[in-house]
């Protein structure tokens, strides 16, 4: 059985390395053709570009890695089907639980290189690939979470502003509230705070401290103040995509400082952890349904089972996309958008693999 192990699995490795091959030349062919236009007109060099797409490739690969590996294995297991290898190999007394045994060796080996992509290749590509696109194709546009900033600076101090110009270091409607023992102690707010480089001091427009006693509150008023914080001018607003380019011990560490700091993106951080794990086990539930739906032998041929499996593959992603844009404009829980996509499809694949052992 050694000899049928192996064959499978070469063919399910290289049919996997033939899709993305295929693929992601087309990827960055078309990518190209859109923003030729601004790296010519913006003078981008040419080393640039090509880091650019070296970015642009890895990231394209983990984005869609488990719709080309389900496109491979259908692809080649049909071409098994249409030549009646399969039935060969079922009627020499192969049951289909055996015959399944070396996809499932290619789905490890597959969901142990995407977890590896995932944890720390793809987020030093997705950094290159994002600061690029904000630096050249995206000018004029903010790559921060820029709108009413809230946040706690440490266990007793929190701070707000309605806006926040990442490029000018520049917060409008600056409030810092200090709190101890769950009381307000003093209050400092100002029009407008702005980040001094040379001095490393923050300056404060229309600046007034509310001192509160318990005999009555204190006022400190000045019209320009020159002060220090505890925090840095990074700490007001993350990029949007800062999740995407910090491996996972990073981006584990950065989720509980934005919860204890009280960020109102967590859903989206956490989206990106989970979604970390999830991956490799979509390559398993794929790679059974892949299986099931092509092992049989079908009137129309290969054709039907590509058309099938497309289908499937727009599914997925339609769910996958709709669940995580739900946990990160709302209160959805971000396991959940990441799991459950995993979870109907595994009843799925569960209910096909079923009927193709029938």
């Amino acid at each position: 059985m050694k000899i049928l192990d192996w064959y499978i699995l070469k063919r399910y490795l290289f049919t996997f390395l033939m899709m993305l091959l295929l693929f992601i030349p087309i990827g960055i062919t078309v990518n190209l053709a859109e923003k030729i236009g601004k790296i010519l007109d913006n003078d981008v060099p040419f080393d640039e570009v090509a880091l650019f797409y070296l970015d642009f490739t890895i990231y394209f690969a983990n984005l869609l890695f488990p719709l080309f590996l389900f496109l491979s294995v259908i692809w080649f297991t049909s071409k098994l089907a249409n030549n009646t290898e399969i039935i060969a190999f079922l009627s020499s007394g192969v049951s289909f639980s055996r015959f399944l045994k070396p996809y499932m060796y290619g789905a490890t080996i597959t969901a142990l290189f995407a977890l590896f992509l995932g944890m720390f290749l793809a987020p030093e590509a997705s950094k290159g690939f994002n600061e690029f696109d904000y630096k050249y194709f995206k000018k004029g546009r903010s790559a921060v979470d820029n709108k009413n900033v809230y946040r706690q600076i440490n266990d007793n101090d929190f701070i707000y502003v309605s806006s926040y110009d990442s490029k000018n270091k520049l917060g409008q409607n600056f409030t810092l509230e200090h709190l101890e023992n769950n009381e307000l102690v003093y209050k400092i707010s100002a029009k407008s705070i702005r980040y001094i480089d040379k001095d490393t001091t923050y300056r404060l427009i229309d600046y007034v401290k509310r001192q509160v006693g318990a005999l009555g509150d204190t006022l400190e008023i000045e019209r320009r103040k020159d002060t220090l914080f505890s925090f840095e001018a990074e700490d007001l607003t993350p990029v949007i995509y800062i999740a995407e380019t910090l491996s996972y011990p990073e981006l584990t560490n950065f989720i509980k400082k934005e919860e204890a700091r009280g960020s109102s993106n967590i859903g989206r951080y956490k989206l990106v952890l989970y979604r970390k794990w999830s991956l490799p086990v979509s390559i398993f539930i794929l790679t059974i349904i892949a299986v099931a739906v092509s092992s049989i032998k079908r009137r129309g041929g290969m054709g039907v089972n590509l058309a099938l499996g497309i289908c499937i593959a727009m599914i997925f992603v339609f769910f996958d996309k709709i669940f995580g844009v739900m946990a990160q404009q709302s209160n959805f829980p971000p396991v959940i958008a990441v799991w459950f996509p995993n979870f109907i499809f595994g009843i799925l694949a569960l209910y096909l693999l079923y009927n193709a052992k029938r």
